[in-house]
């Protein structure tokens, strides 16, 4: 186990390798400096309290914008267009709405108010990015993420009525597809993410992909944009 000091730099060395759960190393602080180096890297973390543990699994699910799956019963909601989707609109509501889904491995949240400041850090500086989706005023579903490059960084969505998160999803993707972005990152596989379209391929040609995906200028500006476009 590699236990990493915040103040070193890198933080992350470049010869750390995963265990077979994806664990890559422990400790550290969710600063923005540590998030930005360790999302750089293909390194995420999921915290429930001190030490953070950081995870780079093999292999890694994304998805690739062009390849997204629309159901039909997702289509035929689109075409009544029940909701409306913002953009960058209320994200610490959407967070924290996101800290009641169960995470990927183990149960409850990975979602605590330290980890909801850091991304909310990230989310001022035009980092972190969420949709949401609403029926007349009431919030119903969203989803956020990390944007580096032509990466998206997928970190949790949630519905609070049928099929909101995919309506998010779906208006997230259309956004990627106008901004060429390469992929989202869905980290480890869900049957629901892989229905739609996403794949599992392996850390090495992960690794490979974000080099390229982060040799673009990130879109560090206000998603709210996205709506006008």
């Amino acid at each position: 186990m590699y236990w990493l000091d915040s103040l070193s730099n890198p933080v992350f060395p470049a010869d750390l390798e995963p265990d077979s759960d994806g664990l890559i190393a422990a400790g550290g602080d969710l600063s923005e400096r540590v998030l930005v180096e360790a999302y750089c890297k293909g390194i995420f973390p999921w915290y429930n309290g001190p030490p953070v543990m950081w995870f780079s699994p093999d292999p890694r699910l994304l998805l690739y914008p062009v390849d997204f799956h629309v159901p039909a019963r997702l289509v035929r909601l689109l075409r009544r267009k029940p909701f409306t989707v913002r953009f960058d609109y209320e994200f610490s509501r959407v967070i924290t709405h996101c800290a009641g889904v169960p995470r990927k491995v183990d149960t409850g949240s990975w979602i605590d108010p330290q980890f909801e400041a850091a991304y909310t850090r990230l989310h001022r500086l035009h980092l972190a990015h969420c949709v949401s989706v609403y029926q007349g005023n009431e919030l119903c579903g969203g989803l956020y993420g990390v944007s580096l490059g032509r990466g998206f960084f997928g970190e949790s969505m949630f519905s609070l009525k049928a099929n909101a998160s995919k309506v998010a999803l779906f208006y997230l993707v259309e956004w990627m597809k106008k901004e060429k972005f390469h992929f989202i990152d869905c980290q480890v596989r869900t049957e629901h993410l892989v229905g739609l379209g996403a794949v599992e391929v392996s850390r090495t040609s992960f690794l490979d992909q974000l080099s390229r995906a982060l040799a673009y200028p990130t879109h560090n500006y206000p998603w709210r944009q996205a709506e006008e476009r």
